[in-house]
């Protein structure tokens, strides 16, 4: 008779697609970070041998060349943070400056930091290159968002190396008409609703280069202030010059000068507070220590004189 019991009530239980009861179901597993709908899907672990192929390691504490971009989080967030800032854009004034790969380095050295999310957004139309330095291939992302074919929360990717966590809006393809997207309706909708869904965390966009096309100055207006990245030996004086007129109205919070090199094979950057009081200096060397930062003495400065600093590389 108790089997019969059991039976009966097994029968009554509602069923779930598969048969099972509606109790019995697994429930979707949620990742650490905090967020809206997408932080209820499985994260992607990457691939530290492929990050660090592709010259991303500011994942890994113990790497030496962690260290800088540890210095230039620091500094960054502070800025931010001091001017409640949510959205930097990363620019470069041409395409080869290495921006996408200080961007992605950035939002993994915030992402060590617990109590500081991070959502990394590729906003190069013309060339998305971020999901390809993580090893990802999305079949959708923000074209996807623009044309109303997905959500935020199903565009967004949960990403995980180690113990850090962020989230990733990749841009699954590049197109033609990158100018009209950047400057309409559509996608000032978006960063509306990234800047409400989550206001506690640092967005980082990875923007085109700034003299290639008018979608980085069709932007700006909607973002807080931008990390300035420029190539020693490719970057040209009269570029930065140029790149100065579309900044006046954006506060850029530091200036990276990627690809400096000294007498032995080193990568190098530096980073100055852009028209403001100090300049500082790091290098990254492929496989060797990094050297520390040094600093000036805090000075009055203005643009030429980062334009004097830059010549001398």
């Amino acid at each position: 008779m108790e089997h019969i019991r059991q039976a009966v009530a097994r029968a009554k239980s509602p069923r779930g697609s598969d048969g099972q009861p509606q109790n019995q179901l697994q429930q979707p597993h949620a990742i650490g970070a905090p967020g809206p709908d997408s932080s209820a899907r499985n994260e992607t672990m990457l691939n530290g041998a492929r990050l660090e192929a592709k010259r991303i390691v500011a994942h890994d504490v113990a790497d030496p060349r962690s260290k800088s971009f540890d210095m230039l989080r620091t500094q960054v967030l502070q800025s931010m943070d001091a001017n409640s800032w949510q959205f930097l854009g990363v620019i470069s004034p041409t395409a080869g400056c290495g921006k996408s790969v200080i961007a992605t380095n950035l939002a993994l050295s915030i992402a060590r930091q617990p109590e500081k999310p991070v959502l990394l957004v590729d906003m190069d139309l013309q060339k998305p290159q971020i999901a390809n330095q993580l090893g990802l291939r999305c079949n959708q992302g923000l074209i996807s968002l623009l044309e109303g074919k997905t959500n935020l929360s199903r565009a967004i990717i949960p990403l995980r190396i180690r113990n850090s966590r962020f989230l990733f809006l990749p841009c699954e393809t590049s197109v033609l008409n990158s100018s009209e997207w950047m400057a309409s309706r559509t996608m000032s909708a978006l960063l509306y609703e990234i800047k409400r869904d989550f206001k506690n965390y640092t967005v980082i966009f990875d923007l085109p280069p700034i003299l290639l096309s008018d979608d980085v100055i069709s932007i700006l207006p909607q973002i807080d202030c931008v990390l300035f990245v420029a190539a020693a030996g490719y970057t040209s004086v009269p570029e930065i010059k140029e790149c100065n007129k579309h900044l006046e109205s954006t506060p850029v919070v530091r200036v990276v000068l990627n690809k400096a090199t000294d007498a032995t094979p080193t990568y190098y950057y530096s980073y100055s507070r852009y028209r403001k009081a100090s300049a500082s200096q790091a290098s990254v060397n492929g496989r060797r220590e990094a050297k520390p930062a040094q600093f000036g003495r805090p000075k009055k400065s203005s643009f030429k004189r980062l334009i004097d600093r830059l010549t001398r590389y």
